[in-house]
């Protein structure tokens, strides 16, 4: 049994090894189908007037060239004279995406919600209720985004876009006095994540389906379901970077960790809006540089804003003595940090780093010094209660030349 507990990490290490694999494979399938059509709906030129495509009822063609092959698509302004007898519908890509985000989610968040979603500093919640938070933001969003859009507002994208942004920002502000910064993060992802996939579950695929069935029927399919499908597939485009950095941001703990970590998430989506617009327009044959030169003064600024205070002049190298610097991160960081972590929920050190002898203590003194001092990110949700004295005894003991 005790063998059998012992290996419960290790397998769990092994399912989110080959879950975030499956997760990564399958967004970048969905999210490069997204570009793609995107980019062809705005590079597409319509045929000549009175040309036999015109005649047909394509609204627009392109002419590539890829892989050694020319290709020409085409875009009918409904749908053509005739139901093809193949029809590719690309709606796996999402799905796969979605399902194995939720079940990454399950296994990295929820399967150890103590140490990955709680941050006692923050609130005092038992894993359970912290799961339900994360549970009930991704219901939230849906819910909003579909109402908003399905309103009369829902017409106009641009105040689509607005109301959304304030509604995540918003969203991120309230999930950070009740999360870990790195959950409140990766839930706001989770939020956009089931906002795009849902778009092409309950919108996008049904309003194609209705389509091919009234097609099926000899009958003249409604254009609207092709234009409520393509205003929510526009707006998965413009989700997708923000979303894209949510799913690294874990790596990143002076964005989710900094006190001001609602308004940091916030400049890092409008820069990704901005620059993904930017792409949009660009497609269109309009180059406008002042998008992107907008994000990347957004980036700019908060890396500014974000800098750590520099670490006061050496003081004597005794300082604080190294013993008692070990007897900190051994209590600390080792139960996690060792070649063989004591943790519950770790077989293996995060990131590598074994803590377990003076060499590496030393080693890894810079880090130790930006994760538990600088950011107090670590311990991971402070589980092992390091107290804000040991933390200024490390931050002398650095500043004194890490000896």
């Amino acid at each position: 049994m005790e063998v059998f507990s012992y290996l419960i990490p290790y397998a769990l290490d092994w399912l989110n090894l080959v879950v975030r694999w499956l997760h990564v494979i399958t967004g970048i399938a969905w999210i490069g189908a997204s570009f793609y059509f995107v980019w062809l709906d705005n590079t597409i030129r319509p045929p000549a007037a009175g040309s036999d495509l015109a005649k047909k009822g394509v609204a627009g063609e392109l002419w590539a060239v890829h892989g050694g092959g020319f290709y020409n698509p085409q875009k009918y302004l409904v749908a053509p004279a005739a139901l093809p007898q193949q029809l590719h519908w690309f709606k796996w890509e999402a799905y796969s995406t979605w399902l194995s985000g939720f079940a990454l989610l399950t296994i990295a968040y929820y399967f150890n919600a103590q140490a990955m979603m709680v941050d006692r500093s923050v609130a005092d919640l038992a894993g359970w209720q912290a799961v339900a938070i994360g549970l009930g933001s991704l219901l939230l969003g849906w819910a909003v985004y579909d109402l908003l859009c399905r309103s009369p507002l829902g017409r106009r994208d641009v105040a689509v876009g607005v109301v959304m942004f304030v509604f995540l920002v918003a969203s991120a502000w309230v999930l950070n006095h009740y999360l870990s910064g790195r959950a409140a993060y990766i839930h706001v992802g989770a939020m956009i994540g089931t906002i795009m996939a849902a778009n092409v579950l309950m919108l996008i695929i049904p309003g194609q389906r209705k389509m091919v069935a009234a097609m099926a029927a000899g009958g003249k399919p409604d254009p609207v379901h092709g234009l409520r499908a393509r205003q929510r597939s526009v707006h998965n485009n413009y989700f997708t970077l923000p979303v894209l950095f949510i799913m690294i941001s874990n790596h990143y703990a002076m964005t989710y960790r900094h006190q001001h970590a609602w308004a940091a998430l916030a400049a890092i989506m409008a820069a990704g809006v901005l620059i993904r617009h930017f792409f949009n327009l660009r497609h269109k044959g309009r180059t406008e540089w002042k998008y992107p030169a907008f994000g990347v003064l957004l980036l700019l600024a908060l890396a500014a804003a974000l800098a750590p205070a520099p670490p006061a002049q050496p003081g004597p190298i005794d300082a604080v003595p190294f013993a008692q610097v070990q007897a900190i991160v051994t209590q600390h960081c080792v139960g996690c940090h060792a070649d063989h972590p004591t943790q519950p929920g770790f077989a293996t050190a995060p990131a590598g780093i074994v803590l377990d002898s003076p060499q590496a203590i030393r080693q890894h003194g810079l880090k130790i010094y930006q994760q538990a001092v600088q950011l107090k990110a670590m311990p991971l949700a402070n589980l092992t209660n390091m107290t804000d004295a040991e933390r200024a005894q490390l931050k002398a003991w650095f500043e004194a030349g890490a000896k």
